[in-house]
């Protein structure tokens, strides 16, 4: 194969890969740091053609603190643990890139599958691994289920309790379940106050 060949194939690699991001989900910032072998307009061009909308602008999300509240914390260890077992089976057949991007396609089927709410996007999957890399977050184990989750690099965690064993007192209380909660009672006291009028 010829020099030429070599590089039309390595570039044609770069874009299925390129593709591949943008249909999960990837920012710009994400596409521009793990692919930088293709330009900036490139990205753009083909980022239009995927999502047929020009790629979103703005900051990427920067807190470690985010992976760390209650709901978060259990969608990011569950992608963590996806993307470590991957990394420990996948015996050095899948580049970054590849991990990555299997890693956030069977998080999603997840919860997809199980019709439950996904929190975490690939920007934040993405972060997520930046920051073990760095050494700010690390997945510990749950001394009661023995599951790996999110936290700080720096915290003692000899004796953690994870949030799915020890959920917090407002653990799923958001404003639609609230609003369901609510729209229950009064379902409620007017069936009540009908069986009383008759």
């Amino acid at each position: 194969m010829s020099a030429a060949q070599k590089k039309l194939s390595s570039e044609a690699a770069q874009v299925m890969k390129a593709i591949q991001l943008i249909q999960l989900g990837a920012r710009m910032q994400v596409l521009e740091t793990e692919l930088p072998e293709l330009s900036r307009e490139r990205l753009i061009r083909l980022y239009r053609e995927v999502r047929g909308v020009s790629p979103p602008k703005g900051m990427l999300p920067f807190s470690a603190d985010w992976y760390l509240t209650w709901g978060p914390n259990i969608h990011s260890s569950l992608f963590a643990s996806i993307h470590a077992s991957l990394r420990n089976n996948a015996s050095g057949q899948l580049d970054r890139i590849d991990l990555l991007a299997k890693s956030y396609a069977l998080y999603q089927e997840h919860f997809t599958e199980s019709g439950g709410e996904i929190l975490m996007d690939l920007t934040r999957a993405w972060t997520l691994l930046r920051f073990f890399h760095a050494g700010i977050l690390r997945r510990s184990p749950c001394t009661k289920c023995g599951g790996h989750f999110v936290t700080h690099a720096q915290d003692v965690v000899s004796d953690m309790v994870c949030g799915l064993c020890q959920p917090p007192s407002r653990a799923g209380a958001t404003n639609a379940n609230r609003k369901a909660a609510a729209a229950e009672k009064a379902v409620t006291v007017e069936s009540d106050a009908l069986a009383e009028s008759l």
